[in-house]
């Protein structure tokens, strides 16, 4: 088993509960009434699609890819495939990576990885980031399963299989074309919500406000535009948003029929790839994408911790439940979306400029 400075990572990912060499995040115990209807033994072909990519970061591989694997066999080895795209670390991420793949195999599942030349570090950091999400999307078979295959999309995040479970169950009782958590980052005193640059909620605004000169100081008030949001937020129920990623996505492969990850055209507001592929969706008539906020995320398991003590584990709010809060889905996107080239360059632009 190979060992890399952080541990024997391969081990701690088949055992991310109980190995013991590793501080992980711990996860609760997984509410199998909520989730069972998941396992469809009924077929064999790909029913859920996992994909990241990723580099240098053995420290979270543990707690991310156990989740992932605990998530594969929970769901049916058969029915699941992982593909992992690597950026030639030199942490022992590529070693165990490679070495994981045996053990999917033994497992059932199918397993498709690669080391990527590509570096989003250098030269257009959007356009790289695109080709590396479609090269971990290009094993997913184009056949005629695609509207009934859930695409996993992971950042690398602290992640426990209820996040990944909750995140596929809403996309499909919600009737979701996408679904995702909340990302979050301690900058400072407090933890912030993270992925701002990407994010719109229905009004076509930024999660929180930021002013010309770049601060975060309104990044504790969200959703502050957004009465709707506002309320369902502060309540951990889904809702409506116009583009999201948040650390996860998880989507409805048959997307991937009619778009792919780009960069912005030449006479489009620059932005990320996420915002581009939410924007897409909602122009092929995909409109339905949602956030999920008692998903909670961080990018280390120390903040993963923390995180989930402060906003709650999935089973905590499921729990007080007494029915599904279903979104009223709205038909049409913001008529408007804010443009942030980058915080000093903010501008409102019809949602479908480009396009």
């Amino acid at each position: 088993m190979y060992k890399s400075r952080y541990g024997y990572t391969p081990t701690a990912i088949l055992k991310p509960q109980n190995d013991g060499i590793l501080p992980l995040l711990q996860c609760p115990r997984l509410n199998h009434t909520r989730y069972g209807y998941l396992d469809t033994k009924a077929t064999n072909s790909t029913k859920y699609f996992f994909a990241l990519d990723i580099r240098q970061r053995a420290d979270l591989l543990p707690r991310l890819m156990g989740s992932i694997v605990e998530a594969m066999c929970f769901l049916g080895p058969a029915r699941c495939s992982l593909s992992v795209v690597e950026g030639h670390s030199n942490d022992g991420t590529l070693e165990t990576l490679t070495l994981l793949g045996r053990h999917i195999g033994k497992m059932g599942g199918k397993y498709h990885f690669v080391s990527s030349d590509i570096d989003s570090l250098a030269g257009d950091r959007i356009s790289k980031l695109a080709q590396l999400h479609n090269l971990a999307l290009q094993p997913l078979p184009r056949d005629s399963n695609l509207a009934h295959t859930s695409v996993v999309f992971l950042n690398d995040v602290s992640i426990c299989m209820e996040d990944i479970l909750e995140l596929i169950h809403q996309r499909l009782v919600q009737t979701a074309d996408m679904t995702c958590g909340m990302d979050w980052v301690n900058l400072w005193k407090d933890f912030t919500f993270y992925d701002v640059w990407i994010a719109r909620s229905m009004n076509g605004d930024s999660f929180f406000e930021i002013p010309s000169d770049g601060n975060w100081n309104s990044a504790w008030n969200l959703f502050w535009d957004d009465p709707r949001a506002h309320e369902r937020f502060n309540t951990h129920r889904p809702f409506q948003v116009f583009a999201c990623w948040n650390g996860t996505a998880v989507f409805t492969a048959n997307v991937l029929e009619k778009i792919s990850f780009r960069q912005s055209h030449e006479d489009e507001c620059h932005q990320g790839e996420p915002s581009l592929f939410c924007k897409d969706m909602w122009y092929h008539g995909m409109g339905r994408i949602a956030v999920v906020p008692s998903v909670n995320l961080e990018y280390s398991d120390e903040a993963g911790k923390q995180i989930k003590e402060l906003k709650g584990y999935v089973f905590d709010w499921v729990q007080k439940e007494e029915s599904e809060q279903l979104i009223e889905w709205e038909a049409m996107p913001p008529k408007r979306v804010k443009c942030m080239k980058n915080y000093g360059e903010q501008e409102w632009l019809p949602w479908d400029e480009g396009l």
